[in-house]
């Protein structure tokens, strides 16, 4: 093991720990008052992930490979744990067992993926087995590119239908991302043979474009809300969180451009 599996670890762990933490709060608000068990579960693991967030921030690329193989494990075992809670959550909202609650079965699904592809990095990163440059570029364009589209419909639905103009922009912004999504399949049953550099570099150019878009949209959306000027049911802290995964999102697809032609890595920022 060395730095760069520190460096790698530390990085998934910051970012995705606060998303962890952030779920629970954005799943508890949408409990009914008399969800008690849900919610002091939901605040349980918002205190977990906040602790967690506060360790990884407290190392450094210098600490030993060791310490943070062992932080994986325990990290992976608290997102292996609220991936059961969000699917637990998932079969009772699908069930009827809770009505009146205020959770979308799909954002409850959507956070779920999130939670697995968090536990299953660590896996990876601890065994020391990430997938091969071109099946990664896949891997992260198929489930990022399902996550934008999720956000573009959460938006769409959490805006007060007055706001017809932004409702719009929201509903052209999944289906954009439904497109992107379907074709990021098309390639992904077409392996290994659609895995050529040229093939590969325009997948990539062709959604950071659509990423892009989304992003700004998001933050003009976030920046409006954080100013009382649109009329919606959104979070302001849902509006920065969706946010920043189109950052991450961006991040990663400009990793993936930069391996491929040999450009230096870019500086991750999500803050």
């Amino acid at each position: 093991m060395s730095n760069a599996f520190v460096t790698r670890s530390l990085d998934e762990i910051r970012f995705w720990s606060r998303i962890m933490k952030e779920h629970s709060l954005f799943l508890k608000l949408g409990f009914r008052c008399e969800d008690t068990q849900l919610i002091n579960e939901a605040n349980q693991f918002y205190s977990l992930f906040e602790a967690i967030e506060n360790k990884a921030n407290s190392y450094t690329a210098a600490t030993d490979p060791q310490t943070i193989q062992q932080f994986n494990v325990e990290v992976h075992n608290a997102a292996s744990h609220i991936w059961v809670f969000k699917r637990k959550i998932l079969g009772l909202i699908l069930t009827c067992k809770l009505p009146g609650a205020n959770n979308f079965p799909l954002l409850v699904d959507h956070t779920s993926r999130e939670a697995f592809y968090f536990r299953t990095r660590l896996e990876q990163l601890n065994a020391g087995k990430l997938d091969p440059l071109p099946d990664a570029i896949i891997n992260e364009n198929v489930f990022f590119l399902k996550i934008m589209a999720d956000h573009a419909k959460f938006i769409g639905h959490l805006l007060d239908p007055s706001e017809r103009k932004l409702v719009d922009q929201a509903r052209q912004f999944s289906d954009d991302f439904d497109k992107l999504l379907f074709q990021a399949q098309d390639l992904d049953h077409m392996r290994p043979q659609s895995q050529t550099v040229p093939l590969l570099d325009q997948f990539l150019d062709q959604n950071r474009v659509s990423v892009k878009s989304l992003r700004d949209f998001k933050k003009t959306a976030r920046d409006l809300i954080e100013a009382c000027r649109i009329k919606s049911i959104i979070h302001p802290l849902l509006a920065d969180h969706v946010f920043r995964e189109a950052e991450r999102f961006l991040f990663i697809i400009d990793m993936f451009d930069n391996a491929l032609t040999g450009k230096p890595m870019p500086t991750a920022r999500f803050d």
